[in-house]
């Protein structure tokens, strides 16, 4: 995202282009680098935002609780929003060149050390910095709101015999004692999170590649157990079928005084 007069550019990578992570990660440049709500966000044709004027489920929701608006270009009109594809264009030159990554949090965090020096650059346009300019673009935004929207996905699932949960082509495992309830699944851009109730089932780093299995060896383990304990019922023995059947009088609230009786009565 690129300020349109102070050219301010923030950045960070996403795991998809689906409409929860592309409004997951416009709320975290938002309320963690920009800190200021644009008045508009300018979109191309994104199917994730939406086309035709017509948002995406979620989009409507989000712009309404930062009081923002989304404007949408005509198809094949980069011009409009030449401001983002100069700086994509020297991220590419200034920022990729001789940089290597072991995961998608090492880029996040080499681009959140590499943006102050971006921002610091001189800007002929401007003539000046954008750091510089920054103050007067937050000065027209509006605040950043004190409630975050509800951004990521978000589902309710019945945990099905695999003990998996699926969350962007990738199945996730669950604690498996959860099989056959309704779990609650959540996942951010880096992390995604399963609940029974108020019982966390499952917490995994979030995968970005796809159609991969994400095991956790407890809930193997566990499932395991709860396999062999299928198979193998405890045999019962003869004092597991006795019982006293005063219990049964005193479940019903039945009380017999017998001492009150006359011999043949009893």
């Amino acid at each position: 995202m690129v300020s349109g007069f102070s050219r301010f550019i923030t950045a960070v990578m996403l795991p998809s282009r689906t409409t929860p992570d592309l409004l997951a990660g416009m709320w975290q440049l938002i309320s963690t680098q920009l800190l200021a709500v644009r008045r508009r966000l300018i979109w191309d044709n994104e199917a994730g935002i939406g086309r035709g004027n017509h948002f995406a489920a979620g989009v409507s929701a989000f712009t309404g609780m930062l009081a923002t608006r989304i404007v949408q270009l005509k198809p094949f009109d980069p011009e409009s929003k030449g401001i983002v594809e100069r700086a994509n264009q020297y991220l590419e030159t200034s920022f990729l060149p001789g940089r290597s990554f072991t995961s998608p949090d090492d880029s996040n965090r080499q681009l959140a050390d590499w943006l102050p020096t971006a921002n610091a650059r001189t800007v002929r346009r401007l003539g000046g910095k954008p750091i510089e300019f920054i103050g007067q673009d937050r000065a027209a935004m509006l605040p950043v709101p004190p409630l975050a929207p509800l951004v990521g996905f978000t589902a309710r699932v019945r945990l099905p015999r695999d003990y998996c949960v699926r969350v962007a082509s990738n199945d996730y495992s669950v604690d498996p004692t959860a099989i056959g309830r309704l779990v609650d699944v959540t996942a951010t851009l880096s992390q995604v999170t399963v609940r029974l109730d108020e019982r966390v089932v499952a917490c995994h780093d979030r995968v970005w590649s796809t159609a991969k299995t994400i095991t956790d060896p407890t809930h193997v383990v566990q499932a395991g157990r709860l396999h062999r304990a299928f198979q193998h019922p405890p045999t019962p023995t003869d004092t597991d079928l006795l019982r006293d059947l005063a219990d049964y009088d005193t479940g019903f609230g039945v009380n017999f005084d017998v001492q009150g009786l006359d011999e043949e009565a009893v």
